[in-house]
């Protein structure tokens, strides 16, 4: 049942995109500036593109150059709008769909050595074929192509700016984080995948050797992650110094946004950092579809900064721009360390005991829509605090609040934890909890752990997925604890019971970050 709501998921998703830009094709046709070519990518492998140039646009001319590698499982006319715009404001813009999906040839080799060389060979083609400009080239995408625009930065020195939406740096803590498999992003990934493509053998071994938590193989899975994660190449990143830009959702249910904000810290040249409400590619949406889009028009004013020398004062402006999950405008701020700079405890006093394997009812959502509806009428996944069965939740809450609490950042847990088996998962949830005792989910994450001796405490420091959000006055903040969440893959051996404690010398609690009024 899993993997068929898995597949019809993505026939949806794959099936809305493409009739969604059918128009924006025949529009750029009528223009006069598409053609739709082959590219000989990494070892002679066709890969199916579209050029868009500038109306006008001849051989004696040189303009800048926009590379953008399809998103997982979307078909090459994904861009087609955004190129359009981008044509239209003077850049050439070569799209193509990535190695192993819908026309293109060879398989999927999830931001391998032969899909960061195909970005490479594009660059190539472009510049031998269009009016293109070798010392202006930058890399775009969302997803999947946001990943491969990353990584292409650490390897080819051209690319000289980047516009990575709703992508990863770090492929490990994005869907293996706190140890703990993302059920729900890896059989997504793996159902489009195996709908709209051709997985390669590694591939295909990997995501069976992921999903039945093979833990032989955990090794190899995390060396396979760490090749593809462009956090592991910051120093060529750097050196090569290309201008960044990261976009991402707060919700993002397959790519959360603590690794890009980690990531983010680490880059030296000129960078920028953007969150948004949403899930997944649902913050700049509504822009590949050729509606106004703030994250687009971002990308935009960053391409023409960097790549065209504009000067719109995106470089003057302070480069981490936080929209919250509310109807507040934009915030900007130094850093993203610099929302660390304002935190508020509350204590995980007690002992709680819980039954493990059991849903309490508290739970992440699902994947895509549940921070879908978050982000367009402000409806995160709520549960009713009050009664969440004790026997299998954990509860802790704060003082309630006069004032309102803005959250921002990454709230972080610290706890001991005795289990009676050696494995175990449990999920913590973050709740808004109004005088009625409803709580709106603010953030989660899950942490499972192994090899515990059976009854030995140990100390547990989770950090939640960070966000922004407003407690408003007179609510408080709910911690609650559970160990079933259909987001992720549990490892609780039956009848394990799991015991939280708060010792003298070492007290349990939660950190918030709150902005600094």
């Amino acid at each position: 049942m899993r993997r068929s709501l898995v597949l019809a998921v993505s026939a949806a998703l794959v099936a809305g995109t493409a009739l969604g830009f059918a128009p924006a094709a025949q529009a750029a046709d009528t223009a006069g500036s598409l053609r739709f070519v082959d590219i000989a990518g990494e070892g002679g492998t066709v890969l199916k593109a579209n050029v868009v140039t500038p109306a006008g646009a001849d051989a004696a001319t040189r303009h800048p150059l926009i590379v953008l590698p399809t998103s997982w499982a979307m078909p090459q006319v994904e861009y087609l709008a955004q190129a359009k715009k981008l044509a239209d404001s003077g850049y050439v813009v070569v799209s193509y769909n990535s190695r192993g999906f819908w026309q293109s040839g060879g398989e999927i080799e999830t931001a391998g050595p032969k899909d960061i060389a195909d970005a490479s060979k594009v660059i190539d083609w472009a510049l031998a074929n269009t009016p293109s400009d070798p010392d202006h080239v930058g890399m775009a995408g969302v997803s999947y192509g946001a990943g491969i625009s990353l990584l292409a930065a650490a390897n080819d020195p051209r690319i000289k700016a980047v516009a990575a939406l709703s992508g990863w740096a770090d492929l490990i803590e994005s869907i293996y984080s706190g140890r703990t498999q993302h059920l729900q992003a890896a059989a997504l990934l793996g159902g489009a995948g195996y709908l709209t493509g051709r997985p390669g053998p590694e591939l295909q071994q990997i995501l069976g050797d992921f999903l039945s938590s093979d833990l032989t193989k955990e090794e190899d899975m995390i060396a396979w992650g760490r090749k593809r994660s462009a956090v592991e190449q910051l120093d060529r990143i750097n050196a090569n110094g290309a201008a960044i830009m990261l976009g991402n959702a707060w919700g993002d249910t397959i790519f959360p946004p603590n690794q890009y904000a980690d990531f983010y810290e680490k880059l030296t040249g000129p960078k920028r950092l953007e969150f948004r409400p949403g899930d997944h590619a649902t913050a700049e949406a509504t822009g590949l579809l050729g509606l106004p889009n703030d994250t687009w028009t971002s990308a935009h004013r960053w391409f023409d900064h960097h790549l065209k020398g504009v000067d719109n004062g995106i470089d003057r402006e302070r480069p981490v721009q936080l929209k919250p999950r509310s109807d507040a405008g934009y915030e900007g701020y130094p850093d993203w360390k610099s929302l660390d700079a304002n935190r508020r405890k509350f204590d995980l006093g007690g002992t709680q005991r819980i039954w493990a394997n059991v849903d309490s009812g508290a739970n992440g959502g699902v994947v895509m829509l549940s921070n879908l509806l978050d982000q367009f009428f402000q409806a995160p996944p709520v549960a009713s605090v009050p009664l969440l069965p004790r026997a299998f939740a954990g509860v802790w809450q704060s003082e309630r609040y006069d004032t309102p609490q803005r959250v921002r950042g990454t709230v972080k847990v610290h706890t001991t934890v005795s289990s009676t088996k050696e494995s175990g998962t449990l999920v913590a949830y973050l709740y808004d909890v109004g005088p009625l005792g409803l709580g709106k989910l603010v953030s989660n994450a899950p942490y499972t752990f192994h090899d515990r001796t059976p009854g030995q405490p140990f100390g547990v420091d989770l950090d939640l997925f960070s966000t922004a959000y407003d407690v408003p006055a007179g609510h408080r903040l709910a911690l609650v604890v559970d160990t079933v969440d259909p987001l992720y893959i549990e490892h609780n051996p039956t009848g394990a019971q799991l015991t939280f404690s708060s010792p003298a010398g070492d007290p349990s609690y939660v950190s918030v970050p709150l902005r600094a009024e």
